[in-house]
């Protein structure tokens, strides 16, 4: 790719946000009853762990996710250690996961004590790849006492975590089939697809449990938090418990009775995420927007801009290109910045990262081809 055509995706970018000042990767976008929310929140004192704002979250995002229940937590990563263990998860257990995520997806299997084995990606989806999946575990696991092994290392394999990458499904519904064949449960990361969907049904309630984040950069925000949502309610009810300091209820004693996490979601962070949940279809909207012009420019421009695969709507969180190789792919990523958009790579390899080198993986071919290529480029509400 000539300077020139790198230019011209720089340029762009900057039509589509109209601007010569900075464009951030994706900034948070208020423009509904967030401060009215905030200040009845103050008014009512009720600023904490437990608040009306809490109730109506969870209630809300259990019902956009379509599934039974939903608990609010302190953020994403919170939310996988904790529905890693309703699943599970033991000490010297491993996890099935992917390399090419956010580190976050490692650690929380590693806060459980457990060992994550990495699995390579599709291309065309970023996420965890169906063939690779079964081709481990056709080479490697072993079915017994109810559970699989790894005849590698003689491990128990106590879940498979999949991502799905940027907001884009990953064929989730090939890898429940495989999970539920190998009888391993599945716990499904949306921390980055909120409203994207596979054959019109939301991502989050494929697993038996599910995860989503709502940091300051993505698609809602509470300033931090998260949720986690099943279909199972005595999981949720469990996740619930054990995220409030494991506290047996009652009106004004202290009983714990097992080891719990204080992992609660503030009142004040549920009101800003019910203010923006309120907001999220209208965010979808111009999203796709954005999404739809991008793709028409880029193709016209002959870059490969990522775009949805048949029966899939992704809710285009963090858009991206697919740039030729590693030397074009850090061009782009300095003239871009250089020129006041932000652009960033996607992330290091879980298996790069000293904590996590030593583990097992499946050689990554695709995970390793995406590593070289992908950047995030703008893809903030429009307002």
């Amino acid at each position: 790719m000539s300077d020139s055509k790198i230019d011209q995706i720089v340029q762009i970018i900057k039509d589509e946000f109209a601007t010569d000042k900075f464009i951030p990767l994706h900034e948070p976008y208020f423009g509904g009853n967030e401060k009215k929310y905030l200040e009845e929140c103050i008014d009512s004192t009720f600023v904490s762990s437990v608040g009306p704002f809490v109730d109506l979250f969870e209630q809300r995002i259990a019902e956009i996710t379509e599934t039974k229940k939903g608990v609010a937590v302190v953020n994403g990563t919170a939310g996988l250690q904790v529905a890693l263990r309703l699943v599970g998860v033991q000490a010297n257990d491993e996890v099935l996961t992917q390399a090419l995520t956010f580190i976050a997806t490692a650690n929380a299997i590693n806060y459980n004590q457990a060992k994550p084995v990495f699995i390579d990606v599709d291309r065309d989806t970023m996420g965890l790849s169906p063939s690779a999946l079964n081709a481990f575990l056709e080479e490697f696991g072993e079915l017994r006492e109810g559970s699989t092994f790894n005849k590698k290392t003689g491990k128990r394999i106590g879940a498979c975590v999949v991502m799905h990458t940027f907001g884009f499904p990953a064929r989730i519904e090939e890898l429940v089939a495989i999970c539920d064949a190998w009888k391993i449960p599945l716990v499904e990361d949306a921390a980055e697809s909120l409203g994207s969907t596979v054959n019109g049904k939301a991502l989050g309630g494929f697993g038996q449990v599910g995860v989503l984040s709502f940091n300051g950069n993505k698609i809602i925000t509470s300033g931090g938090g998260g949720a986690i949502v099943s279909n199972d309610v005595e999981l949720a009810i469990k996740a619930k418990y054990l995220t409030t300091t494991a506290k047996v209820p009652h009106p004004y004693e202290y009983v714990h009775d097992e080891l719990g996490y204080n992992f609660r979601m503030p009142n004040i962070n549920a009101a800003l995420i019910c203010a923006q949940l309120e907001q999220l279809d209208f965010f979808l909207k111009k999203k796709r927007e954005l999404a739809l012009a991008y793709k028409s420019r880029f193709d016209q421009l002959g870059v490969n801009f990522r775009w949805e695969l048949p029966n899939t709507q992704p809710n285009y969180w963090l858009m991206c290109v697919e740039l030729e190789n590693l030397d074009e792919r850090n061009l782009f990523l300095k003239e871009s910045n250089n020129s006041n958009a932000m652009t960033r790579p996607i992330w290091q390899l879980m298996n790069k990262l000293p904590m996590y080198k030593e583990c097992q993986h499946d050689g990554l071919e695709n995970s390793l081809y995406l590593e070289d290529r992908i950047v995030n480029i703008p893809s903030s509400v429009r307002k």
